[in-house]
């Protein structure tokens, strides 16, 4: 089952990036980990991790306050 991520802004809502797929979880993670500073920079404040269509995770770009 293909892995990807989806983008959203601040308030939750979509936004557009990469439209890469993953044959693993790990893989997935393994370029997130790689990329999100520049997603964050292009105005992405979270990631979420689907398995298909299944929501795995969410995972916030922003920084800790």
């Amino acid at each position: 089952m293909p892995w990807s991520w989806r983008y959203e802004n601040a308030e939750g809502q979509p936004v557009a990036g990469p439209q890469e797929t993953f044959s693993s979880q790990a893989d997935a993670e393994s370029w997130i980990g790689q990329e999100w500073r520049q997603l964050a920079k292009e105005g992405v404040a979270g990631v979420v991790l689907l398995e298909d269509d299944r929501v795995d995770y969410r995972m916030s770009l922003l920084p800790a306050e």
